[in-house]
This record gives C-alpha cells, sequence and structure tokens, in this order.
C-alpha cells in the first residue's frame, strides 16, 4: 500500500486527538476501522507511529517525523485542492453536476427531479459503498455534492469547509426470510430475534457496533454474525440461513419481509453535503429534490408507511409534538 493523502489526515486526527477514538468519531470513522486502517498505514512506513497508553495514544519517534512532515504537506495540499477547486468550477460556469451516493433509492429519485427542473445542466454521476470516501471526493472538487448516510446518533463530521443537510431519519428494520416464524408480526422486540444468526454488510461505519450495542442493551450477544456484502448477505436471508437489517426504505425482494423494531433501537441519518463555491440556489433545490425523493420512497414502502402512521397515531394520542422518527422536513 502506498502512502495516500487521506492518510496524512487520519496520522494528523489520531496525533491532535491524543485518542483513536476521538480522532474516528472526528473523521466520521468507526474506530475499529480507524484502527485497522492505522495498522495498514504502519505497514506501509515501516513502523508503528503510535505507542498506546492509560491516557491516550502518543506518537513514537517514527510517528513525530509523519507528523511533522503532515504539517507542511496537509496545507500545501489543501491550498492545491482549493485552487484546483475554483478553477474547475469557474471552468463549468453551473453546466454540469457531479454527484456521488452510497446505496439507497435517492439518487435516481433526485437526477430525475434534476433532469426535469434543469435540462440545461450535464448530471453526473459516481456511487461508492464509503461515505467518507464520497466526501473525500467532494472536498477535492470531483464531486459536487454527496448523498451519504451515519448511523442515527452520530452526528457528520468531517472537513470543516462542508456544508451539510438532514434529509430524513430512518429507523432499521429487521429483514427476515418470509418462512421466518416470525415474518407475519407487525413489530418486533430485539430480543425475540436473540436465536438468529445475523448478515452484516461491511463497512467504515458505526453500523456493527451500534447493532452490537443495541443487542447487549436487549440482553443478549449476537449468536453469530456473518460479514458479507449486500448480496450475500441478502442470500443467506433467502436461504433462512440469518436474518439481516435494513434501512426502513428499502423494498424487500420477493422471498423476504422488513419487520419493524420495537422500539426502534437503531436508526440511519440520510444527509447530503456540498462545498461552497456550489451556488447556495442550486443547494437548496437540491435538499428539497433530495427530500421528496424520500418522502416517495417510505410512500412506496407499505411497511414503513404503515410503520409511519402508527408513530403520527401515537403522537397525537399522547399529545406529543414534533415528527416521527422520519420525517420530510
Amino acid at each position: 500500500m502506498e502512502l495516500e493523502f487521506r492518510h496524512l489526515r487520519m496520522i494528523r486526527a489520531i496525533g491532535d486527538a491524543g485518542s483513536v477514538t476521538k480522532a474516528a468519531d472526528r473523521l466520521g470513522l468507526a474506530q475499529s476501522a480507524l484502527s485497522s486502517q492505522l495498522k495498514r498505514i504502519e505497514a506501509a512506513v515501516g513502523g508503528k507511529l503510535f505507542e498506546r497508553g492509560r491516557e491516550g495514544v502518543q506518537p513514537t519517534p517514527l510517528g513525530v517525523l509523519v507528523l511533522e512532515r503532515s504539517r507542511v504537506l496537509l496545507p500545501a495540499m489543501r491550498q492545491l485542492q482549493e485552487d484546483a477547486l475554483r478553477f474547475a468550477t469557474a471552468a463549468r460556469e453551473d453546466s454540469e453536476l457531479h454527484v456521488g451516493a452510497t446505496q439507497g433509492p435517492l439518487l435516481g429519485a433526485l437526477v430525475d427531479r434534476l433532469a426535469t427542473a434543469r435540462p440545461e445542466l450535464a448530471v453526473s454521476t459516481q456511487s461508492s459503498m464509503s461515505a467518507s470516501e464520497l466526501v473525500t471526493r467532494v472536498v477535492d472538487g470531483r464531486l459536487d455534492v454527496a448523498l451519504t448516510g451515519y448511523c442515527g446518533h452520530r452526528n457528520a463530521t468531517g472537513d470543516e469547509r462542508l456544508e451539510w443537510r438532514e434529509i430524513a431519519v430512518d429507523p432499521v428494520f429487521a429483514l427476515l426470510n418470509e418462512e421466518h416464524p416470525l415474518a407475519g408480526e407487525r413489530e418486533l422486540r430485539l430480543e425475540e430475534l436473540a436465536d438468529e444468526r445475523w448478515a452484516l454488510p461491511p463497512g467504515e461505519s458505526c453500523f456493527g457496533e451500534c447493532f452490537a450495542a443495541a443487542c447487549v442493551r436487549a440482553g443478549f450477544l449476537p449468536r453469530s454474525v456473518y460479514e458479507a456484502d449486500a448480496a450475500s448477505c441478502l442470500h443467506l436471508v433467502l436461504s433462512n440461513r440469518a436474518a439481516a437489517l435494513c434501512r426502513a426504505t428499502f423494498s424487500p425482494p420477493a422471498g423476504t419481509v422488513a419487520v419493524p423494531l420495537a422500539p426502534p433501537l437503531l436508526s440511519w441519518r440520510q444527509l447530503i453535503c456540498w462545498r461552497p463555491p456550489t451556488p447556495a440556489h442550486l443547494a437548496d433545490e437540491l435538499v428539497c429534490y433530495a427530500r421528496a425523493a424520500h418522502a416517495e420512497a417510505a410512500a412506496r414502502n407499505p411497511v414503513y408507511a404503515a410503520w409511519l402512521r402508527r408513530q403520527e397515531e401515537t403522537a397525537v394520542r399522547l399529545g406529543v409534538r414534533g415528527a416521527p422518527l422520519s420525517a420530510d422536513r
């Protein structure tokens, strides 16, 4: 592995925070993901960069060298990026828009609305499983805007030059085989699935960690977890080998059902980010279109639509003001 600019940013974040956990939170990564990345970086540079102690981490002599060089290289690279971004943005003159997104139902609907409202705008798209990769592309100027997501309890973090807007917060449902004994339930408590094997996709977010913590709060540890790509996770559910988790906007394929968890222990925040000089009026349009696309996706999913109605009815009955967990706001 060759050392990259993003690796220097990670090292600098760890050095400044004095803790891998705090650095991971600032970077919007799971602690385990940053720890794994640190090991790969140390292998690339040929030695340990930090020593762990009771009060956090301290740089080794090699770490001091890398940190000192990063203090020179990072500002220089940032200035280069800013100059290149201004040049590229001026050259496009609002005639092009580069949009990135993680997996989900919003990208296609967003492009459709843009094509209708702004036929003169040449829209291109990029997709990635990595939210941080998309954010980096926005910072670098390779993307103008990105649709990303994070676990519900985590705020979007990273480069302070980015503008962020929340599209919606969705609950996370259990995805079961249609022949599963609990597949017909309207809602399930997580502890009712204590004996299940689970299929979860890998990723840099804290989602896996949040799921494990939710299981502990429910009084059990997951029996076993298969870490696999999305297609393999779905195959395990279809073969009734495992249960999985899905966002509420996910449309279950034939042979599977999505069942809400009560109470909703896990949630997913749909976010959009851009970096000035993206015009403010265009950014506002994108937020509006993305929220409308999310509302349509929620309405198309009968399980989610019914869940939202129950949440609204409960709020009215209890006299609770405010929106349900997910809202077009």
